[in-house]
């Protein structure tokens, strides 16, 4: 009872407004400032072109609000240590914040991603498409017209004796209820994870708008310095690690045993344009499937009659999905068994397919249409090698669907961007339309199904591959319209399967009409197509690493050129008939246990070359 009495002494009202009225007022005062201006700096962020202010959508999910605040009264704290300079303190720490947030603006508005101490160590990248960054708007006043206030407010009371000494007691309690706070949310959603992903607090997102709407700016800037330091740093290579990936080289040419009989592939296609198209979650059931007897892709299924077809290739992508299947076409290189080598080692050197093409003479070109941070895509085509690149702001935004421009608007716009570039080119795209959950708007849906089919995930995956189909039929006719496509080859992939790989669970029980159509095979078509090609199919398995030396095969780059880089096989001469998935899963059948045990040590060997940068010069 007594303890009671103390405690309602203590927290009257009276004793209430003395410790208010002996409040440091320009703490106060700049912390409240910090909050409205992350709050107005996200809803800037989050509008069209960055150019206006729109919360809504700001929040992904329902985030650790309070621990955002929490970040900010860290560094407050910190002032409470000085003797002397306090209110200076905080002048200096709001126009250093100001200024982040700004640069921060400035930087996304230019590249759809924030500053990170990756530029430090990767410079190259820093601005890739060599962009005046400083991009002023109107809007922008409103994170700065705060800063007269508080020098206002400095100039009110810095003669108070409140400023004339350290408070080591606040500084003790506003640091450990912030720490406190960021340590429990962490705990929570982070390591329990008690909302099972539906709320997100120190975790790297594909799009950095949501890792930063997770963390706040100053959560997230602390976030991207632990990854760059530590989880996502790269390692020196030890003579004995070079040796060793050296040797895993050098034991695939000798196992291999290529079959000189087959040479006349080699070369083939030399001197003509090639493009590469990554279709969004294309997988290989579809090809040559029909319907309620209706093609789900008829333009792909006539230029198999005019292609290499390999109908046999596993998708062996990881947690970088798309970025991972970006990395492999490029590099033929498999992807990171934790992390992701786009998000992580995003300078990083490798013996890339703009390379190999360049050394033939050709003009690199590269086009996603979206922002360039989006799994920081710009800056590793950057570090690829491409002469140019083309990302969203290239482009005129007349038709939206989904999370970027249409398929069929980019193909349109990137037909008449290759015409104008001197011959021969090699162009890496990537389409967007058909990424999941398939919501493709009516009007865009050209296959009659069944009620129950149309309504269900695996119906909408018909309809989105079956409009990407059609619009790269479009594409094909622009090309001969404009009497480059006999000159061309074009190259189709699935960057990963799609259906199959994100809503299994969906599938389950649908009546359909062949039960095929519900099996997880982990298989992407893999077609090179011209005109002149006298259509063959290949049966033998392989995985997405095989694409790229497969293809530079058949273009003429002398294999002494990617043979010792080049994870993948040349599948034209090959005498292999399996592949292992990112699982470690062998499918297929080695010719022996030495070749399955050393593909099955390729994912340790593709980590060390990641994460030691094992081409750089």
């Amino acid at each position: 009872m007594n303890m009671f009495v103390k405690t309602k002494r203590i927290f009257n009202k009276e004793n209430i407004k003395v410790v208010w009225a002996k409040r440091d007022k320009i703490a106060s005062f700049t912390f409240f400032c910090l909050i409205i201006k992350y709050i107005l700096f996200q809803g800037i962020v989050n509008s069209k072109n960055s150019s206006r202010f729109n919360l809504i959508g700001v929040y992904f999910t329902v985030g650790p609000i309070i621990s955002h605040a929490m970040f900010f009264l860290i560094f407050i704290s910190i002032g409470f240590l000085l003797k002397k300079n306090r209110g200076i303190y905080y002048i200096v720490l709001h126009m250093l914040i100001t200024t982040l947030l700004l640069l921060d603006l400035f930087y996304y508005r230019n590249y759809g991603t924030f500053l990170s101490f990756y530029f430090i160590k990767g410079s190259e990248i820093f601005n890739p498409l060599n962009r005046n960054l400083i991009q002023i708007r109107p809007i922008d006043i409103l994170l700065v017209m705060d800063i007269p206030f508080i020098i206002k407010k400095y100039n009110e009371k810095k003669r108070d004796s409140l400023y004339k000494g350290r408070n080591i007691l606040m500084f003790l309690i506003m640091l450990s209820i912030s720490v406190t706070k960021i340590g429990c949310d962490h705990y929570i959603i982070d390591v329990k994870d008690v909302s099972k992903g539906n709320i997100m607090f120190f975790r790297n997102s594909w799009y950095p708008f949501q890792t930063m709407s997770n963390l706040s700016p100053i959560g997230y800037h602390f976030f991207d310095g632990i990854r760059q330091f530590n989880d996502s740093k790269s390692i020196e290579l030890s003579k004995k690690e070079k040796e060793e990936i050296s040797n895993w080289y050098i034991e695939k040419e000798r196992l291999l045993n290529y079959k000189n009989e087959n040479e006349i592939y080699k070369g083939q296609l030399k001197g003509k344009n090639l493009i590469f198209i990554q279709v969004e979650s294309l997988e290989n059931f579809v090809i040559g499937e029909k319907v309620q007897g209706q093609e789900i892709t008829p333009n792909l299924n006539r230029m198999v009659k005019n292609s290499f077809y390999f109908n046999n290739i596993y998708e062996q992508t990881g947690s970088g999905t798309s970025a991972d299947g970006d990395l492999i076409s490029n590099t033929s290189i498999l992807p990171l068994k934790s992390g992701v080598a786009y998000m992580d080692h995003a300078a990083n050197k490798y013996n890339s397919m703009p390379y190999l093409m360049k050394g033939l003479g050709y003009n690199t070109i590269s086009t996603h249409p979206e922002k360039g941070g989006n799994w920081n895509w710009i800056h590793n085509h950057k570090a690829l090698g491409y002469d140019k690149i083309f990302d969203v702001n290239d482009y005129k935004l007349d038709e939206v669907i989904g999370s970027g421009l249409s398929d069929g608007s980019l193909f349109n716009q990137i037909s008449e961007k290759v015409s104008k570039e001197d011959m021969p080119f090699f162009l890496h795209m990537a389409t967007l339309t058909s990424h999941g959950p398939f919501d493709l708007p009516g009007d865009k849906k050209a296959l009659s199904l069944p009620s129950e089919l149309d309504k269900n995930v695996l119906g909408k995956f018909f309809q989105s591959i079956n409009y990407v189909d059609r619009e790269i039929g479009n594409f094909m006719n622009t090309l001969k319209e404009k009497d480059m496509l006999d000159d061309t080859v074009v190259v189709i992939y699935g960057d990963h399967t799609g259906v199959h790989k994100f809503y299994e669970d969906k599938l389950k029980g649908l009546d359909v009409e062949n039960e095929k159509w519900l099996e997880k095979e982990m298989k992407v078509p893999f077609i090179i197509y011209n005109e002149n090609i006298k259509g063959e199919t290949f049966n033998n398995v392989g995985g997405q690493i095989d694409i790229m030396p497969t293809v530079a095969y058949l273009m003429g780059v002398p294999e002494e050129e990617f043979n010792n880089s080049a994870m993948g096989r040349v599948m034209f001469q090959d005498n292999w008939n399996f592949t292992v998935l990112f699982s470690g899963e062998v499918v297929g059948n080695p010719p022996s246990d030495k070749e399955k045990d050393l593909m099955l040590k390729g994912p340790y060997i593709s980590n060390k070359i990641i994460k030691g940068n094992y081409f750089k010069k």
